[in-house]
């Protein structure tokens, strides 16, 4: 009996837990990051702040819980995408992802938002074992590994490591090395390069610095275009039934 108790109290919890995320999500979305504060929350759940703490001890706690579920939510959406493409079509399966990571960031411009423009809310974020820093590492693997198995499959062109800056070359091999050699220092440059062109195009379009431009999509796909020129992988345009 004390074990179903037990278990109960945990899903109550667990509940309890979702719902109050839920509802900060619900703030942000409705009134920006400001929105989204302890007492406010509480109220929406009809109970007091120091009764919320129970569940978070703090705001910190609270905003590294909710941006670990959109990143969760993200890297689901960006791999169902991929895998809706045959394993051996690695361009398909990269513009896939590419493609659902913008629908996912314009569909959710503040869940966007709150996740890359904003810093970490303090030090326990950065930490490996804090939830956000877990959630988002596991977000840039799809993207990264994707890239890997490039590379190991049918190995794209690189810069000569020599022509580039003494100051980048150190950058690189640490870089490589941190990452367990998976991509020489050559092949992360560009592996880089592509995901600074990507989701730096995707900030400015989320945060309307493009407004000059009528058909945002159109640009997307020519960033994609030279991202898998970059990777020497076949572009191909977004099917019709898409």
């Amino acid at each position: 009996m004390a074990v179903h108790a037990s278990t109960r109290r945990d899903r109550v919890r667990q509940g309890t837990l979702q719902e109050i995320r839920t509802i900060a999500r619900r703030l942000l979305v409705s009134g920006g990051s400001s929105g989204v504060t302890v007492n406010a929350v509480a109220r929406e759940m009809g109970m007091s702040g120091p009764a919320l703490y129970r569940y978070y001890p703090s705001h910190e706690d609270l905003v590294e819980a909710v941006t670990a579920d959109f990143f969760a939510e993200l890297t689901g959406v960006m791999e169902a995408a991929r895998d809706s493409r045959p394993a051996e079509d690695l361009a398909g399966r990269l513009l896939t992802t590419c493609r659902a990571m913008r629908g996912w960031a314009i569909a959710h411009r503040a869940e966007f938002e709150w996740m890359f423009t904003s810093p970490p809310a303090g030090a326990k974020a950065l930490s490996a074992d804090s939830v956000r820093y877990q959630a988002k590492q596991a977000f840039e693997r799809v993207f990264f590994d994707q890239i890997v198995e490039v590379w190991r499959t049918r190995p794209f062109p690189t810069p000569d490591l020599s022509e580039l800056s003494g100051s980048l070359r150190g950058q690189l091999r640490d870089y490589s090395t941190a990452m367990q050699g998976q991509l020489p220092p050559e092949a992360a440059y560009i592996f880089l390069s592509c995901w600074i062109r990507l989701y730096g195009l995707l900030c400015m379009e989320v945060l309307n610095q493009l407004e000059f431009y009528a058909d945002l999509e159109a640009f997307f796909e020519e960033c994609l275009r030279d991202l898998c020129e970059l990777l020497d992988l076949h572009y191909e345009p977004v099917p019709a039934a898409e």
